[in-house]
């Protein structure tokens, strides 16, 4: 069976992560959809991003985890206009509660290397 895509390919450690969990506020799902779709291809085309996985249920509740090769990467993503207007928009219109965290990813391992010694 192929890896699934839904799944980001990331390098060997040390990467870094942005884990976006956030509550939907179920108000103009369509655009909604829209910008998260322009916002995924958006960060695609940015230096240093490496990939996203993301996840909502029925109920609202969504996790976000974009994957990033340096701390300065995320920044720069950050100061991007059009993600800027993304997230005011979000704030103001889709979500009801939202936490953002980053961290640094020093160990990891998929199904194909979860035999290696020493994770």
């Amino acid at each position: 069976m192929p890896p699934d895509a839904r799944i980001a390919s990331t390098p060997e450690p040390p990467y870094w992560v942005v884990l976006f969990t956030s509550r939907h506020s179920g108000r103009d799902a369509e655009a909604y959809e829209k910008m998260g779709e322009a916002m995924v291809a958006l960060a695609a085309k940015q230096p240093g991003f490496l990939g996203i996985e993301s996840t909502r249920d029925a109920e609202g509740l969504g996790i976000t985890l974009s994957y990033w090769a340096s701390e300065q990467a995320i920044h720069d993503w950050k100061r991007v206009a059009a993600h800027t207007e993304a997230q005011r928009q979000g704030h103001a219109r889709w979500y009801e509660d939202f936490a953002l965290r980053v961290a640094k990813v020093e160990r990891a391992y998929t199904k194909a290397t979860s035999g290696r010694a020493g994770l």
